[in-house]
């Protein structure tokens, strides 16, 4: 099956009510706070759920238990004044709650906007699958990223309050690692979590007709040849129309990594665009999964057909 275009949801509007969830790792109460005053300046309502600030009572890698996380996701998403859930960081844990969500209760509360990457790579894709969402790969409220870089802050507000402007993508670091252009539908995330989700209920079988959008953080250069290897062994990647590759920090010298990304990746005989800036970055923009989009590997840039959101 080709990837098709997405439902996407309604752009925010001043006043917006905004769920903050942490479906993955704990996190500071500090730099919560300072994210939701980051949001407040922009006019919306965000609120926090329940378990937030939970840590799970054995594994400290976790923000509460599984029960309780799936259970503020879904309280938030299933909450009809709730127009927009934000994560509030990454970590681990999304795998561990997935299966616990009622997947058709939140079919049925309507498309709303949903916002994170790193862990949350597994959400979005359950989000595609389960409800035929299109979501944003961007910054979290508690992600340093968001709370010291002005244009990632600004990346993001554009994209929720006024996405047409917002519709050619890519930083000045962006540079050709394979040439040409390619139409497909985004997707993508932390490449390690989408080679976890392999065989799962959540996951897309293919990314056939894609414009593929991988990073990754302490991903040592083998372990990437590892993930990459299972994509392309799995059969993944076949008929994939294009890729970008965002930030991979902690991944070792860059050369090792971009050696290791272009060996194993370049067979695939597709346009590749190499530090775009999106992921684990300091500057990092907000990037739709599911909506149509030209990739220009030559210019370095990503141009939606269409405005992120509705």
């Amino acid at each position: 099956m080709t990837l098709t275009p997405l439902t996407r949801p309604a752009r925010l509007r001043p006043g917006a009510r905004v769920a903050v969830v942490a479906p993955s790792g704990p996190l500071p109460e500090d730099r919560l706070q300072a994210g939701l005053d980051i949001l407040r300046g922009w006019d919306l309502d965000p609120f926090v759920l329940d378990h937030v600030l939970d840590r799970h009572p054995q594994f400290p890698y976790l923000a509460g238990t599984d029960e309780a996380r799936a259970r503020d996701l879904q309280a938030a998403w299933c909450d009809p004044s709730v127009d927009a859930v934000f994560c509030a960081r990454g970590g681990y844990g999304v795998q561990r709650m997935v299966d616990l969500l009622d997947w058709t209760a939140m079919r049925a509360a309507g498309p709303k906007v949903f916002l994170g990457y790193s862990d949350i790579t597994a959400l979005h894709e359950a989000f595609a699958v389960r409800l035929g969402l299109a979501t944003l790969h961007g910054p979290m409220v508690a992600a340093m990223s968001f709370l010291k870089d002005e244009r990632t802050q600004e990346s993001l507000r554009a994209t929720l309050f006024e996405p047409e402007s917002v519709q050619t993508l890519g930083l000045d670091t962006a540079r050709t690692l394979v040439p040409g252009q390619a139409r497909g539908i985004t997707l993508g995330g932390c490449v390690s979590l989408l080679a976890a989700d392999l065989g799962t209920p959540h996951a897309r079988p293919s990314a056939r007709g894609g414009l593929l959008m991988i990073e990754d953080i302490g991903e040592e250069p083998y372990r990437l040849d590892r993930i990459l290897t299972q994509l392309l062994r799995s059969g993944w990647l076949d008929g994939v129309a294009g890729i970008a590759l965002g930030s991979w920090e902690e991944c070792g010298p860059y050369d090792d990594v971009r050696a290791v990304l272009l060996e194993r990746l370049g067979t695939l005989g597709v346009p590749i665009v190499e530090e775009f800036g999106f992921g684990h970055c300091t500057t990092a923009e907000t990037v739709p999964f599911g909506v149509p989009a030209l990739l220009d590997a030559d210019a370095g840039t990503l141009t939606l057909e269409v405005p992120a959101l509705s």
